[in-house]
């Protein structure tokens, strides 16, 4: 799996997962692990990671990991988005997600990236397409690691958020670390895997990424929904401790 995603631009794995993921889905059918997303269940979950493999990440037959379950359970407890009639916008769409949310017929659902085959519209985030505060929600998942100057796309995600909007942002955040932590000058991509545990990352969070979020305008917070889950929905939905970031347009 390392070897893979290290190699394969992630565009042609997205391909070449839809044609495989049935049959994948098939082969690992079995009853201890569940992806809430959509019911399914499996004998086992599989590792992943780009320098350091988790265990018990990657549902094989959906390709959820952890962040995206996790943030499934929250979306369908914990708030009434996905019965509202809401206008969303998805960044760089996950699979499985983009699968579900495109289903609902009482949300305006748009889908934008620079490369992916699943975003509807091409679309630079530090460079929006859309009119000052066009949508009720915004699911930006793990894509600010990527972008030199966050910044400027957080200020996007701001101006194109309605007034009383919400914004998940979900990004890998070191919790060991008070401040993020940047390197420019590590231009080599098995130094960058090294350093930032992905050659495609420009940055490491840490826990004053909610700073960022608050001073282009956000009101921001992380939530512990995690923590209010059994250890064994913990085991059985294969799920990690990590807080949902949560910013609100005032």
């Amino acid at each position: 799996m390392r070897w893979l995603l290290n190699f394969f631009p992630r565009p042609w794995l997205i391909r070449l997962s839809l044609w495989f993921r049935p049959i994948i889905k098939w082969f690992y059918k079995g009853n201890r692990y569940v992806d809430p997303i959509d019911g399914s269940s499996y004998r086992k979950f599989l590792p992943y990671g780009y320098q350091k493999l988790r265990p018990n990440a990657l549902c094989p037959g959906t390709l959820s990991l952890e962040r995206h379950r996790l943030l499934w359970l929250y979306l369908e407890r914990e708030t009434n988005f996905l019965k509202q009639p809401l206008k969303v916008l998805h960044l760089a769409p996950e699979q499985v997600l983009y699968k579900k949310f495109k289903s609902y017929v009482h949300w305006h659902y748009i889908t934008a990236d620079l490369h992916s085959p699943l975003a509807e519209i091409k679309a630079d985030i530090c460079a929006l397409p859309f009119k000052d505060g066009s949508f009720d929600l915004i699911f930006c998942n793990h894509v600010l690691e990527h972008i030199p100057d966050h910044i400027k796309a957080m200020e996007e995600l701001y101006r194109v958020l309605k007034k009383g909007g919400t914004l998940i942002a979900q990004v890998p955040i070191d919790e060991k670390r008070e401040t993020t932590f940047e390197d420019n000058s590590i231009i080599d991509k098995k130094e960058r895997t090294k350093v930032f545990g992905q050659y495609d990352h420009v940055r490491i969070y840490g826990r004053d990424y909610y700073s960022f979020l608050n001073k282009v305008g956000f009101k921001s917070q992380a939530i512990a929904f995690a923590s209010s889950l059994s250890e064994e929905e913990l085991n059985r939905f294969g799920l990690q401790k990590d807080s949902i970031p949560l910013a609100r347009k005032i």
